[in-house]
């Protein structure tokens, strides 16, 4: 690949992601990651709004776009696998919005281009999640969203029946089983809830505003220094790491 051609493609990737780590640009990219420490430098020195720095991430900053690319066959495929998979997991807003969203893309893209998408043969029938489910992750994406605290009945791996109210800070998807990552106000913790294991919900009036040591950024740093140390201490399963542990 020719080095403009990586550089291009390093905004790319950054762009298209809350945040980037080098190691994951080098593995994309096959290239070292000193090599990307050095392009990231030569691209914040050519004016492009890269924050961040080595070993935590990077992200672009408000501002910076380029110009509108037209998609390859191959990337109109994957877009159409992943629309197609992403609507049996996904709440019903948001699957409704991924389905217009892709056939805006296919409405413009060269016959021969859309054809080859459209026949696709990759296909993900419905019925991931059951109904209550998706309404229960909307609800909950939601309210991440609008910074609002949410109340629930939750019911752990015991059976046992516990109250909570939480700062929910994301929704993430682990493959059959959605869970909510978020501060419990009652164990004073980060906790994450399994979504088909919350039996009620309701968005509260409270807002809240992001604190130092309450926030995704901190569990995420959390969860980093867990794989990198395999050591956690808390009152969750010993194994898991804590955007998996569950309260």
């Amino acid at each position: 690949m020719r080095r403009a051609d990586r550089l291009f493609h390093i905004i790319q990737l950054i762009r298209g992601r809350r945040l980037t780590t080098a190691a994951y640009l080098a593995q994309r990219l096959e290239v070292s990651e000193r090599t990307i420490y050095r392009d990231v430098a030569d691209l914040q020195l050519q004016g492009v709004p890269i924050e961040g720095e080595a070993g935590v991430g990077y992200r672009l900053g408000v501002g910076f776009d380029l110009p509108p690319m037209m998609f390859t066959n191959d990337e109109a495929k994957a877009l159409v696998a992943s629309v197609r998979m992403a609507q049996a997991w996904l709440d019903p807003a948001l699957a409704h919005s991924a389905e217009d969203a892709l056939g805006k893309i296919l409405a413009v893209l060269p016959t021969d281009a859309r054809v080859a998408a459209e026949a696709l043969a990759v296909y993900a029938p419905l019925g991931g999640l059951s109904e209550s489910a998706q309404t229960m992750l909307q609800t909950l994406r939601e309210a991440a969203q609008e910074r609002r605290k949410v109340f629930i009945n939750y019911r752990d791996l015991t059976d046992k029946l516990t109250q909570r109210t939480v700062r929910p800070l994301g929704c993430f998807y682990w493959g059959k089983v959605w869970t909510l990552a978020g501060w419990c106000e009652e164990r004073n913790d980060f906790r994450s809830f399994r979504i088909d294991r919350v039996t009620y919900v309701r968005r509260m009036d409270d807002r809240f505003r992001d604190e130092p040591g309450r926030t995704l950024a901190d569990l995420e740093r959390l969860d980093h220094e867990w794989y990198k140390d395999a050591h956690w201490t808390s009152d969750a399963p010993a194994h898991e790491s804590p955007a998996r542990a569950t309260a």
